[in-house]
């Protein structure tokens, strides 16, 4: 954006010194032919011909002034067009920021908590175990999710696969699985602590090795894969 705008304003340099220059050599023109002209000359010419001089002279002015504003207003001209197309461009670069956010497109980080999940020798952490956990993060207002650095978004399939859990479409994880959620990490913790309800303490209670850390500054990865959108389509306005 900022080499447009230089080349925008390179252009109105241009055709501000143009004009000038033609207004400089438009005077100096005048000038020499005045000099030229004594004032011999002047006093035998007639009243008709004096006349006529005067008027050429002010056409030539009144032409190169007609050019002179049309040029200042192409520059005007510019110049809104320049300041328009900028502030659309900030507020497009703006709203694509926020798209690619939600839809999980970008590296994040913000403070959140760590939910540390592990088999041990009575159970092991299962695909469900981890879909259940990524839900109640979502209910409880996590703005971005990753386990074992691989970034959950809303379609995310989590699925087991003979003694490991795979993140669709092709990402392998196995214990210990590393959950990272951004959000309110006060919110976040007492949700998922609450007493015999929370996802913690329902763990913890069956067996399951399962702790939780807040931290003030997490770091998400981007995702990575494609978003493949089937069944979607734009209402078309009628």
């Amino acid at each position: 954006m900022k080499l447009n705008f230089n080349k925008a304003n390179i252009t109105m340099s241009i055709s501000i010194l143009f004009v000038s220059m033609v207004l400089v050599a438009v005077l100096f023109i005048q000038y020499k032919t005045v000099e030229q002209v004594n004032e011999t000359d002047i006093e035998n010419l007639r009243d008709s011909e004096l006349s006529e001089l005067i008027s050429t002279w002010k056409s030539k002015y009144e032409e190169v002034n007609d050019q002179l504003q049309e040029t200042i207003s192409k520059i005007y001209e510019y110049k809104e067009k320049i300041a328009a197309n900028e502030e659309a461009s900030e507020l497009l670069d703006e709203e694509l920021k926020k798209s690619n956010l939600l839809l999980g497109t970008t590296e994040v980080t913000g403070e959140g908590v760590v939910i540390t999940l592990e088999d041990n020798k009575e159970t092991h952490i299962t695909a469900s175990n981890l879909i259940e956990l990524v839900n109640e993060l979502w209910s409880a207002g996590a703005e971005a999710i990753s386990i074992n650095g691989v970034r959950v978004i809303n379609t995310t399939e989590i699925v087991d696969v003979a003694g490991y859990i795979l993140i669709k479409p092709k990402q392998r994880i196995t214990s210990p699985y590393e959950v990272k959620a951004i959000g309110d990490q006060t919110y976040l913790t007492s949700t998922l602590c609450l007493k015999n309800s929370g996802f913690i303490d329902r763990y913890q209670n069956i067996g399951k090795t399962v702790s939780i850390e807040q931290q003030r500054n997490i770091k998400i990865p981007a995702y990575t894969d494609s978003i493949e959108i089937k069944y979607m389509q734009e209402v078309e306005e009628e």
